[in-house]
């Protein structure tokens, strides 16, 4: 005789079910049990590994209902075989495939030259044609002041700024505090300049080399890492091996992202 176990379990405390997603690479989610936050760079038969924004990896089971994704639980599973869409920007952002740039917005980003935009187009392109925000460049910063004014700042035509090396006492530092508008935000990373960004392990490079004082700091790196005295070619080198914010350090990535929530804050 058939054995017959029937399910008691009153309906209001069975769990819900919820969606299977494929680990699929650069998918970017939470895990339940210790909030961590990273990006799949693995999956194999029970198992997913994520990397965080500052290069920390953990290992984790494929449980079910073991992670969220923008905020909702889901059950990763393991990707079928074969090539997938990108779920993710350079940035990290969720990808929104076939979306029209938005019109630009009154608010702007400015950088000091032409490498910081370029690197930002590199990461954040998507990002900002989707949110309408412009990034311009300015030759340096110590006409800062007279530019803000010049743009003239309102609550709906927010200005953030980034300047290459904002460190204590350094001339930015003090271009900077002459900035006071509550409708400009003026943030920078500490490195020379933005080609220090860069993770030297994405270049192949132990490390940036040290210049001298007194010495043009882009040739002396080209010098030191037997580049030929080329900038522009060598800028170039750096740019193409920028895929996504993986290769950028911490510091820089903080700030454009703090900009970009700034400018574009309702």
């Amino acid at each position: 005789m058939r054995s017959y176990n029937p399910d008691l379990t009153p309906p209001w405390k069975k769990s819900a079910p919820v969606p299977e997603v494929p680990a699929d690479r650069d998918l970017v989610v939470e895990e339940v049990a210790t909030g961590f936050c990273g990006a799949v760079i693995r999956c194999e038969a029970s198992t997913v590994t994520l990397e965080d924004r500052f290069g920390k990896h953990r290992v984790f089971p494929l449980e079910p209902r073991g992670f969220l994704l923008e905020g909702k639980v889901v059950t990763l599973v393991r990707p079928a075989s074969g090539p997938a869409r990108p779920t993710r920007t350079a940035s990290g952002s969720v990808a929104v495939p076939g979306a029209r740039a938005r019109v630009a917005r009154a608010g702007r980003i400015y950088v000091e030259g032409r490498h910081d935009a370029e690197l930002v187009e590199r990461v954040w392109g998507d990002d900002l044609r989707i949110e309408g925000v412009v990034v311009e460049y300015l030759e340096g910063v110590d006409d800062l002041p007279a530019i803000v004014a010049e743009f003239g700042p309102a609550p709906d035509a927010r200005l953030g700024v980034l300047v290459d090396h904002l460190v204590p006492g350094s001339k930015e530092s003090r271009i900077a505090a002459q900035v006071t508008s509550p409708d400009v935000l003026v943030v920078g990373h500490p490195y020379i300049d933005v080609w220090e960004a860069v993770k030297p392990s994405s270049l192949g490079i132990p490390a940036w080399p040290t210049v001298p004082r007194g010495q043009d700091w882009k040739t002396g790196v080209c010098r030191a890492l037997g580049w030929p005295d080329h900038t522009g070619a060598a800028w170039q080198h750096i740019l193409s091996r920028v895929t996504s914010y993986k290769d950028l350090e911490p510091a820089l990535l903080g700030r454009v992202e703090e900009l970009i929530d700034f400018v574009t804050a309702p």
